[in-house]
């Protein structure tokens, strides 16, 4: 899960939500949910832990006319443990109600049943066997993450999907362990895992899984490995440069599209028109050489002049 961020202005597109929902995992929440509509399963929608409601407002796409949506997260309320409230303090200080609702009616027109408090609080607000898609990704410890594991077995429908965000995160052990208990030992089956989330169920995975097989193999953005753990047939996926599916924008793109009045520009005086450059000055007309040098010879001594004037002769 990313750490908290500050919105500093309404979201345009789901992008803009702060909030870790990667583009593999995307594809795979459409598909599954895909899958239970065109096949006709109806049921509820559950998202334990929204965060900044990224992933909610992407589930919050598939809530048919009869199903209820329902999202549980403390908020800025008290934590049920000093353990869970350190937790929420260091990663989740500045995450409020408040901000989860205004993003989420950017993009709906009305908010899903909101439970603020504990994750403890679902199993006696969402009733039994009523839910088709369950999302966990609330807190990271293991007491925590294994009650919400036996509440989605309760609440969900028979084939429904959970899914179980953090299960191989460094820094979640808790889920880790928590999600691989299940697996072994609480009848949990995994259908697919990719690089964030395991996606399982309590049902028979093998449908499921051929059909999720047979679109992988079609694409050619994303990796497809297959091992067997434990008895369990393991799908592992990879996005390659994988592009996220187009998303309704939201309420504000049009707002932001829109352009701007700009101000007139102020109207300028004209500018004063330049002041005639001044006529050059005429130079003195030249004298002709030929009297400059009569004149020369007429007031040079007698001696010179004549010298002179043999030179001249001599030219001549």
């Amino acid at each position: 899960m990313a750490t908290i961020q500050e919105t500093t202005r309404p979201p345009r597109c789901l992008d803009d939500v702060p909030g870790w929902f990667p583009v593999l995992d995307q594809l795979l929440f459409d598909w599954f949910l895909n899958r239970q509509e065109a096949t006709r399963i109806r049921g509820d929608l559950l998202e334990v832990g929204v965060y900044m409601g990224k992933s909610a407002i992407f589930t919050g796409r598939h809530r048919q006319p009869d199903e209820k949506y329902t999202v549980c997260d403390l908020f800025e309320g008290d934590a049920p443990d000093d353990a869970n409230r350190a937790e929420s303090t260091k990663s989740y200080s500045a995450l409020t109600r408040r901000v989860f609702e205004e993003n989420y009616l950017s993009f709906h027109d009305e908010l899903p049943r909101v439970l603020q408090g504990p994750s403890s609080l679902v199993p006696s607000e969402v009733e039994p066997r009523s839910c088709r898609f369950v999302h966990i990704d609330a807190s990271h410890l293991y007491e925590h993450v294994h009650g919400d594991i036996g509440a989605a077995h309760d609440l969900l429908l028979p084939g429904g999907i959970v899914v179980l965000d953090d299960f191989r995160s460094e820094h979640t052990p808790g889920v880790s362990i928590a999600t691989w208990e299940a697996v072994l030992n609480r009848g949990l089956r995994p259908i697919c895992l990719s690089t964030q989330k395991l996606y399982g169920t309590w049902g028979d995975p093998e449908p499921v899984q051929e059909e999720l097989l047979a679109m992988v193999r079609e694409r050619s953005d994303c990796h497809l490995s297959v091992q067997e753990a434990a008895g369990h047939r393991i799908i592992r996926l990879k996005s390659k440069g994988m592009r996220a599916a187009e998303f309704p924008p939201s309420k504000h793109a049009e707002a932001a599209r829109e352009p701007v009045a700009e101000a007139p520009a102020p109207v300028q005086a004209p500018a004063p028109a330049p002041a005639p450059a001044p006529a050059p000055a005429r130079s003195a007309p030249r004298r002709s050489s030929s009297r400059a040098r009569r004149i020369a010879v007429d007031l040079l001594p007698p001696v010179v002049t004549r010298a002179i004037r043999k030179a001249r002769a001599a030219r001549r």
